[in-house]
């Protein structure tokens, strides 16, 4: 029972990371309408500016340097190019991110190396044991700050002159332009919000218990990516409840892998993909989505 409830805890804190991660494919979404496969270089940019600026300027101010860093390439990645393409494809800007995240994530992996950096996070590898059970610190600090900014962020949505203009847009973009709504504005300020959330996930995947920020940290944005599935890719909601249903499955999948080895090892890193596919076969918009009526 004691493993259960621990291996619960730590899939919700590993789903509130994946559904900051997930918030930030979703933001960008709606607001464009272009999927952003470059959010996994973004993150791990965050992460890489905070571990190799901790040492000098302290934690706090790594964690501001990472966090402006991650916002700044968004914005770029934004005025640079998403401004210009925005009247073409969709599939072309999709394609440009893969391009942006290939170039990115090559410099980023050799800048870190071989090497595993340190995020120099006041956690470190610290328990807290409460009733029989051993929690890490740092995935109840991940709980928390995502919680935080998790309502921060709904806040932001409803009660904002930008949210209800990213509301606009997204349910008809070429309505809200004729109605004064400068969806320029709304899509540079979406870029540079899924660049902070962004960072924060970043910094709270490199912590323990995971060794620290890896080449490979790029990748994990791709593992997060079946929470935005699960969840719905034009639903912020979603995208929340995707994250937890996919930390979950992952981290209880992982935790009981002894017990099912019938289905083979490795099984906590299929999970999230085994159920973003039950869920896309029974409801292909995901389970918040919003489906798409036509009339015949």
């Amino acid at each position: 029972m004691s493993n259960l409830v621990e291996l619960v805890i730590n899939g919700l804190s590993l789903g509130s990371i994946y559904a900051l991660i997930a918030l930030g494919f979703v933001v960008i979404f709606k607001a464009t309408e272009v999927v952003n496969f470059a959010h996994g270089s973004m993150l791990m940019l965050g992460a890489y500016v905070i571990a190799a600026t901790h040492g000098r300027i302290g934690f706090p101010a790594a964690v501001a340097a990472g966090l402006a860093t991650a916002a700044t390439v968004g914005l770029l990645i934004d005025r640079l190019l998403v401004s210009r393409l925005r009247r073409r494809s969709h599939t072309a800007l999709a394609i440009v991110t893969i391009g942006v995240d290939i170039v990115l994530g090559a410099e980023l992996a050799r800048r870190v190396g071989t090497e595993v950096l340190n995020m120099g996070d006041p956690w470190l590898d610290h328990t807290w044991r409460v009733a029989g059970f051993t929690f890490p610190v740092s995935r109840l600090a991940a709980i928390a700050v995502a919680l935080v900014l998790i309502v921060a962020f709904a806040a932001l949505v409803r009660y904002t002159d930008w949210g209800v203009a990213m509301r606009a847009a997204a349910e008809d973009a070429e309505a809200a332009s004729l109605m004064g709504i400068r969806l320029g504005r709304v899509s540079m300020v979406a870029w540079v919000v899924a660049g902070v959330l962004a960072a924060v996930a970043g910094l709270f995947l490199a912590t323990f218990p995971s060794p620290g920020l890896s080449a490979t940290a790029s990748t994990t944005a791709l593992r997060a990516f079946p929470a935005v599935v699960v969840g719905g890719m034009d639903s912020l909601s979603g995208a929340v409840v995707g994250g937890l249903v996919i930390g979950l499955a992952e981290t209880l999948a992982a935790g009981y892998s002894e017990q099912l080895l019938f289905l083979g090892r490795g099984l906590g890193d299929v999970a999230p993909y085994a159920v973003m596919i039950a869920v896309l076969l029974w409801r292909p918009t995901g389970l918040f989505g919003t489906r798409e009526l036509s009339r015949v």
